[in-house]
């Protein structure tokens, strides 16, 4: 899942072209700006959605989740999850129930507001709240380990897995550089120090549509 790829049918447009930067010039590609939380509400980013196929009754979350499975869980009438196993790189834990799982933002909805999506149209918030088009956008963790994320950035929270680290800030770094938003400042500073400890790591992303 460090990769962008396409994972899911008809998700990439065929025009969009991948960028490389190492690590730590991709963070300071990420334009400076102050956070503001005024006039939020999550319901302004539209999901989940029908997903990449409208006619298989999964939405966005549950599309991830059988995406990113160890073992595939059984897919009941409308699109009911039965068994399955996922690794949850944020913490390190291997979790045998789909209903202990959270498909969650890597880039927090209301920090993606923060960020700059407060001025987008209701149709780009909705395609960023059910980004198939990268992997990384999407990531299915155990419930637990989302819930302790909440809405924090690099700067206020890592995941418990240190060894999972380096990937995170490729993966927040990526996603913010595909949907054009902003850091600030503590946020930039922190993704800098940190990238020093991750040698020779390169971002890779394409550019929302």
């Amino acid at each position: 899942m460090t990769g962008t790829a396409c994972t899911f049918a008809l998700s990439c447009p065929a025009h969009a072209a991948a960028r490389s930067l190492p690590l730590g010039q991709a963070v300071a590609a990420l334009p400076q700006a102050a956070e503001s939380r005024d006039g939020y509400e999550r319901a302004k980013f539209p999901h989940w959605n029908a997903g990449a196929n409208p006619d298989d009754d999964c939405d966005t979350r549950a599309e991830v989740l059988i995406a990113e499975a160890i073992d595939p869980p059984a897919t009941g009438p409308g699109c009911t999850l039965r068994g399955g196993t996922w690794s949850s790189y944020y913490d390190a834990r291997q979790v045998a129930s789909a209903a202990a799982m959270d498909v969650d933002h890597l880039v927090p909805l209301p920090e993606a507001w923060d960020s700059g999506a407060s001025q987008w149209t209701a149709a780009r918030r909705e395609a960023f709240a059910n980004d198939l088009g990268d992997p990384r956008s999407l990531v299915a963790v155990s419930a637990a380990a989302h819930r302790s994320k909440a809405d924090q950035d690099p700067a206020q929270w890592l995941p418990p897995n240190t060894k999972a680290t380096c990937r995170y800030l490729v993966e927040w770094t990526a996603v913010k550089l595909r949907w054009g938003l902003t850091a600030d400042t503590e946020e930039r500073e922190s993704l800098t120090r940190l990238a020093e400890a991750c040698p020779d790591t390169t971002v890779t992303y394409t550019p929302a549509p």
